[in-house]
């Protein structure tokens, strides 16, 4: 616990490491926000990759899979989750990784609800696995990275358009909506905040910022999350942070010392590192999502 304790006060440091995703590079961080604090400690996290099917099997949450009408008549897979309260709740858009909508993604859609919001996560290669099936219909993960790598940015924003309008449409809905990406899915939440109507929030979580152009469109207040030893997607935070204070938008950007890519997923990796970044990221952007959708 002490040494838990001193995560959050150590200052963050950058270093490099190599990121399969192919996403393109970035620097620079500021320290840890003041909300992550002792009081949020023992927040329960998601689950790694490696206790996710476990955390999936016995959670007391409703979770199912929905079709999200598409144009042409098409439908594309989503995993939605509940949470278990009274009142209407703020949807957050999980963008998978460039390994789809995997049993991890779903597992942290199901933590999400837990927090209390409705936690919706598009499969948004539906329709390209073998027979027109998506991400399980795929049969080895290289696979799915090559489908996930040929979606064109114009079919990635019509299919999170698409999830937007179906969020829309929930009767346990309030009305607002973030998204939160991973890796691939953290580049298009980026890119998503620059969308018009812009989400109520956007979460990023080691992906790479969006180009000059795509900035100055950004409306959306963005958190941000990096390992420190991932210096492909650090290589990014700087110059946007730069464009994005000159306009008076919100970039909150997070680097964690020792880190790697992928940490929230890997949090058995790199010798306590990503696990002390998920610590420290976690709360912090639970409690950036309560602040803009509740």
């Amino acid at each position: 616990m002490r040494a838990f304790l001193a995560a959050f006060t150590v200052a963050l440091m950058f270093t490099t490491t190599a990121c399969k995703e192919g996403d393109q590079a970035a620097t620079q961080s500021p320290p840890a926000a003041s909300s992550t604090s002792s009081a949020t400690a023992v927040r329960a996290l998601p689950p790694s990759e490696t206790t996710a099917k476990q955390a999936l099997d016995t959670s007391p949450r409703h979770g199912e899979y929905v079709d999200v009408p598409l144009a042409n008549d098409q439908k594309m897979r989503a995993w939605i989750v509940y949470p278990e309260r009274s009142g209407k709740a703020g949807v957050v858009i999980l963008i998978h990784e460039i390994f789809g909508l995997s049993d991890w993604m779903r597992g942290v859609a199901d933590q999400l609800a837990q927090e209390g919001f409705i936690a919706l996560a598009p499969d948004l290669i539906s329709g390209f696995g073998p027979g027109g099936g998506g991400t399980d219909s795929v049969p080895s993960r290289d696979d799915v990275v090559k489908l996930v790598r040929g979606l064109t940015p114009e079919i990635a924003r019509a299919r999170l358009d698409a999830t937007r309008d179906f969020a829309r449409t929930i009767p346990a809905a309030n009305g607002k909506f973030a998204t939160m990406g991973f890796c691939w899915g953290g580049g298009k939440s980026f890119v998503y905040a620059a969308s018009h109507p812009a989400p109520n929030a956007a979460v990023v979580f080691y992906g790479v910022s969006p180009d000059s152009a795509t900035l100055l469109d950004v409306q959306a207040p963005v958190q941000g999350h990096y390992g420190g030893d991932d210096e492909r997607v650090d290589a990014t935070i700087e110059p946007a942070k730069q464009v994005l204070a000159k306009l008076g938008r919100t970039y909150d950007p997070h680097l964690y010392a020792g880190a790697g890519h992928g940490f929230l997923r890997q949090q058995d990796g790199r010798e306590g590192a990503n696990l002390k970044a998920t610590q420290q990221a976690w709360p912090q952007a639970i409690a950036f999502l309560k602040q803009h959708l509740e």
